[in-house]
């Protein structure tokens, strides 16, 4: 009998459907696991992008460049406006108790300052207060304000006159968090983040809120984004608007929060955060915008002004207070609602600082600074004296030569001299143009730079660029090649004033005098001082166009010029700078030292940068150089520059030369005295005949400079090198020791009417011309008929030229 077969068993439906469940949850779970792994292995690399940035460079810094700092000293001059003058333009407050660095009050005969510190290339100057007496212009005590101990010297911090940016153009004034000024925090806070000190990176609270505010507007009208987001999408991440890029941005929020303390966010978004646009250059940080819109330090900022700051936040193309006044007023004030409201600000402060103006400043922190012609020469001599390696480091300091003094007092004597000449011609206001450079003679140091007459324009320099046939202020440098032969020529050789015809090619060149006279024969210094044409052109055949042209290149001159008998008097074309440059050399006793905006370049973390070495050296006998020098003086004593007697003041003994150029279609003069070199073109830029003479027109805005900048005249002591004797009448003619330069010329004989053609060369002024007294108004010179230039002439090139 077989057994029965058992029963199969059904199965457990409900066993399966537990196990697709289970299948499915973990599933799941492996899933956020592995999310989760990415998610952290995500937040590792988030956490590095963190980490670098933050505490590595986190700007690319501009480099800034800096004036030369004001050094005061018992027995130097200057007078107490000056002194005030230069105190507000480091934008020093008047405030009598001094109760902050950047103060100073006057008392009388006292100036008592308390200074900031500041750290040169030579060591750091601690702040300090002090007392400053002048009486009569100079500084006659200088004590300190602690313990009242006489100081020796005192050097102000220097102005900073520009920035020169990093590739992509943003700048920053970076601040510290104890610079940041509580009311600016407290306001920051209360608008843009008040659970900062809170949330930990992202505000869940805000989120919603934001969210609830947003669905019951139908719009975006609030966002919840904190600080620390904020930072983290300006400071490492793009502007789109995408959830990714929200996401990404949360989560560096928190990890940022974890990683740093509040206080360095904060002083980190204080730095970073965008502000405002001024042309290609953008503006980070309440440093900067302090300065660029109210001029001020950020620890200077008044309840609006701060009030305005964190409205632009917001929008800082929609309330920019330039374009947009009304928008920005009304932003500002809304901020300064919300002060009120949480107290940050009393009702009545607040009332009165919504009734006050934006108080915008015009020209703050500007990108090339207020002296953009001096700001051009010091970025074309980084290139020359530094190394490019160099020059790519970021936040170099860069000190210069500038002297903000003399650089506002030549800007102030050019803006009043220049509408009195446009006038005195019949133009219409503006039409001339100039260019001035002011320099050191011992240093030759740049101390002042004008590249036309408006002196905040950008664009082209004249002083550096205006390329002008120099007409007779190329004499000296004639005159200088001869007293270098002391065996042939001295101060008192005779040269001929006699007409002379050359031809080559078939053309004749026939120059002649001003006067339309010719002066027999003449001493050498005399020729110079009446700036005679006809004598000069004889010297220079005499010496050597070739070898006046290599003196020319030895005193400092770089451009090439033609070796022409028309260079003699004056078709060589220079630069303002590099007459500067010739005529430096030539006051400095022959030693010529590059012209030099630079002082020291430091990098990032105060050490200097290496530069190539600029070598002073002798390129002429300083016997030669004195005796130009003399010869010069005489220029101003009883010849074309006489004008300078009744303007310097009595005693200011000076050097230099007019020049003017052929159809006076340029004036210039040269000159120095014992410790400025001053050179001036006056013209206009068309290069069209304007009518102005060396001494009419450049020599007027020359004088005015001077007369304002305070130098020191020349001395009346001869150096040992140098013998006294008699000669034409005079007792104090000075010659080289040894001199064998031949007979005195002691009169100018002749004095009849000289044939020769119509002059193609310098004719400086016709009141000068033979017993015509000085001193008399400039007449208008008589007019001539404009010569065409000829093709191709071995005389006329460069000269005749426009």
């Amino acid at each position: 009998m077989t057994a029965p077969s058992p029963k199969r068993r059904q199965p457990r439906r409900r066993r399966r459907g537990l196990g697709l469940w289970a299948f499915f949850f973990s599933s799941i779970l492996l899933l956020a696991l592995i999310g989760a792994l990415g998610l952290g292995l995500y937040g590792v690399q988030l956490d590095k992008v963190v980490r670098e940035k933050f505490e590595g460079q986190r700007w690319a810094l501009p480099a800034r460049v800096f004036a030369r700092p004001l050094e005061l000293y018992v027995g130097r001059p200057i007078t107490q406006d000056a002194l005030i003058g230069e105190l507000e333009r480091l934008k020093y407050r008047r405030n009598a108790g001094l109760e902050r660095a950047g103060r100073f009050h006057v008392e009388g005969d006292r100036v008592l300052i308390r200074t900031r510190p500041f750290r040169f290339w030579d060591g750091a100057e601690p702040e300090q207060r002090v007392e400053v007496r002048i009486a009569d212009g100079l500084v006659t005590d200088i004590r300190s304000g602690a313990n009242g101990r006489d100081l020796a010297l005192v050097r102000l911090d220097p102005a900073l006159i520009a920035s020169i940016y990093p590739t992509h153009n943003e700048d920053r004034v970076l601040l510290q968090r104890k610079q940041l000024p509580p009311l600016l925090i407290k306001t920051l806070l209360a608008v843009e983040d008040r659970s900062f000190y809170k949330h930990q990176g992202i505000d869940p609270r805000g989120i919603i809120r934001a969210a609830y505010e947003n669905l019951m507007a139908g719009r975006t009208v609030q966002g919840a984004s904190t600080l620390t987001q904020q930072l983290v999408k300006n400071f490492y991440l793009t502007q789109e608007q995408t959830l990714e890029r929200k996401a990404k941005e949360a989560y560096m929020a928190v990890l940022l929060d974890q990683r740093y303390s509040k206080d360095e966010i904060l002083t980190t978004y204080a730095n970073e955060v965008y502000l405002g646009q001024d042309g290609s250059r953008a503006i980070h940080g309440f440093g900067l915008a302090s300065r660029f819109y109210f001029d001020r330090d950020i620890d200077e900022l008044t309840v609006p002004q701060i009030a305005l700051l964190v409205g632009i936040l917001k929008g800082p193309g929609e309330y920019n207070p330039r374009r947009n006044p009304e928008q920005a007023t009304a932003r500002r004030n809304l901020v300064i609602d919300v002060m009120a409201f949480h107290q940050i600000i009393t009702a009545d402060q607040a009332e009165a600082a919504k009734s006050s103006p934006l108080g915008i400043k015009d020209g703050g922190a500007k990108p090339s600074g207020v002296y953009p012609a001096f700001v051009q020469l010091v970025r074309r001599q980084l290139q020359r004296d530094y190394r490019e390696a160099d020059l790519r480091s970021e936040g170099l300091r860069i000190f210069t030569t500038l002297d903000p003094l003399i650089q506002s007092q030549t800007e102030a004597a050019i803006g009043e001299r220049m509408p009195k000449l446009d006038k005195q011609r019949g133009y219409s206001l503006g039409t001339l143009e100039t260019a001035a450079v002011v320099t050191s003679v011992a240093q030759g140091e740049v101390l002042a730079i004008v590249g036309g007459r408006d002196t905040e324009y950008a664009g082209f320099n004249r002083a550096l660029d205006a390329v002008r046939s120099i007409g007779s202020s190329i004499k000296p440098v004639i005159y200088l090649t001869a007293l270098a032969q002391p065996e042939r020529f001295s101060l008192v050789s005779p040269i001929a004033d006699k007409p002379i015809s050359l031809r080559a090619g078939g053309e004749l060149w026939t120059p002649k005098n001003y006067d339309h006279r010719v002066h027999g024969t003449v001493p050498l210094y005399k020729a110079l001082a009446k700036s005679y044409n006809l004598a000069t052109v004889n010297l220079g055949l005499q010496v050597g166009v070739g070898e006046v042209a290599k003196m020319l290149r030895k005193l400092g001159a770089v451009r090439p010029v033609s070796e022409v008998p028309a260079m003699l008097l004056g078709s060589a074309s220079l630069p303002p700078i590099e007459l500067a440059q010739v005529y430096q050399t030539i006051a400095a006793g022959g030693f010529r030292a590059p012209l030099r905006a630079i002082r020291e370049v430091l990098d990032a973390s105060g050490q200097p940068l290496n530069r190539y070495p600029l070598a002073v050296e002798p390129v002429v006998s300083s016997d030669a150089a004195y005796l130009t020098q003399w010869a010069m003086r005489q220029v101003v004593e009883q010849g074309t520059a006489t004008w300078l007697k009744q303007r310097l003041p009595d005693g200011m003994t000076v050097a230099g030369k007019t020049g003017t150029t052929n159809d006076m279609r340029d004036s210039w003069f040269a000159g120095f005295s014992a410790d400025r070199v001053l050179v001036v073109w006056v013209g206009r830029d068309d290069n069209k005949p304007m009518g102005l003479s060396g001494s009419s027109g450049a020599l007027r805005v020359w004088g005015d400079i001077m007369a304002e900048i305070g130098s020191e005249p020349l001395s009346d002591a001869f150096p040992d090198t140098i013998e006294i004797a008699s000669a034409c009448g005079s007792s104090d003619i000075p010659f080289s020791r040894g001199h064998t330069g031949g007979s005195a010329a002691c009169g100018g004989g002749g004095g009849g009417r000289s044939r020769s053609a119509p002059a193609a060369s310098d004719n400086d002024e016709p009141k000068l011309a033979q017993g015509e007294p000085a001193n008399q108004p400039d007449p208008t010179p008589p007019r001539r008929e404009r010569q065409e230039r000829p093709q191709n002439s071995p005389f006329m090139s460069d000269f005749y030229g426009n």
